[in-house]
């Protein structure tokens, strides 16, 4: 396969990817990690890399419209960004010496774990609920709603401060932004509204991602020649994305796709790890 070749496929699935992820909230490192190891044959610890690099420019791209609108809770998020760079580090660590095998099959099980969670119906609730800790550290917060500004508590902030070190080891071992991990944190666990949940979380990922990328820049597994295309493609795709969910009356048919692509891909992932095809 020639270089041309090679980047113009790359160009193309990550445009897809974030499309598909843009679409679903989950980010494009679900496709893309699959598109590099099982269809363009790339070392599973490059292909981490060149995922990182790219959820570090979605984030940074939509977290700021998120911002601006006043969804995002930037101090919980700055908080709970302490755990999940401690848990990036560990995971990008372990990630260098650990067997692309053993990577490659918790990598399908968090695609499907990732998958039946997108497609779980979540309801705005607003606990009642006061926490000592969330009051000190000033963590309750609102959001703008079409019928007025609602005001919400942030409750077990350690609870969900723990959760989001495990997420972040998770993302620094595989190179996803750990968003569905991290909304199940604050949305499961500290009672925090969906909305603002899964905006925050996108606030998060490029942070947590920044740490991870650190490490395996330090190790050599971050290749412009991969990078550059995977990032441009997954920006397209995501603005694309962002254009239709707008436009879109309805998301559902959408969330089942992404369901039936990425439970191929996890079965895959799983079988080539398992008998040591990655």
């Amino acid at each position: 396969m020639s270089i041309i070749t090679f980047t113009l496929i790359l160009l193309l699935g990550s445009y897809l990817a974030g499309l598909l992820g843009s679409l679903t909230g989950l980010g494009g490192g679900f496709i893309i990690i699959p598109l590099l190891t099982l269809v363009l044959h790339v070392d599973i610890h490059y292909a981490i890399g060149a995922s990182l690099i790219s959820v570090i420019a979605t984030s940074s791209g939509s977290a700021a419209a998120y911002v601006k609108e006043g969804i995002t809770n930037i101090r919980l998020g700055m908080f709970l960004e302490i755990a999940t760079t401690i848990g990036a580090l560990i995971g990008a660590t372990i990630a260098i010496y650990m067997s692309a095998n053993y990577i490659a099959i918790l990598f399908g099980c968090i695609l499907i774990f990732s998958a039946i969670s997108s497609v779980i119906k979540k309801s705005e609730h607003i606990t009642s609920e006061k926490s000592y800790l969330a009051e000190k550290l000033k963590l309750n917060s609102n959001y703008p709603t079409s019928a007025g500004v609602v005001e919400y508590s942030v409750v077990r902030v350690m609870g969900g401060f723990f959760m989001m070190i495990f997420a972040g080891l998770i993302s620094g071992l595989l190179g996803i932004g750990s968003g569905a991990l991290k909304v199940v944190a604050m949305d499961g666990i500290m009672r925090i509204p969906f909305k603002v949940s899964t905006t925050t979380s996108n606030f998060m990922i490029g942070v947590t991602a920044a740490a991870s990328a650190v490490v395996y820049l330090q190790r050599g597994y971050i290749d412009p020649g991969l990078s550059m295309p995977v990032v441009i493609g997954v920006v397209l795709g995501a603005l694309t994305g962002s254009k239709i969910l707008v436009g879109s009356k309805s998301s559902g048919w959408i969330r089942w796709m992404f369901v039936v692509v990425v439970t191929v891909l996890a079965v895959q992932m799983i079988y080539n790890g398992a008998t040591g095809k990655i």
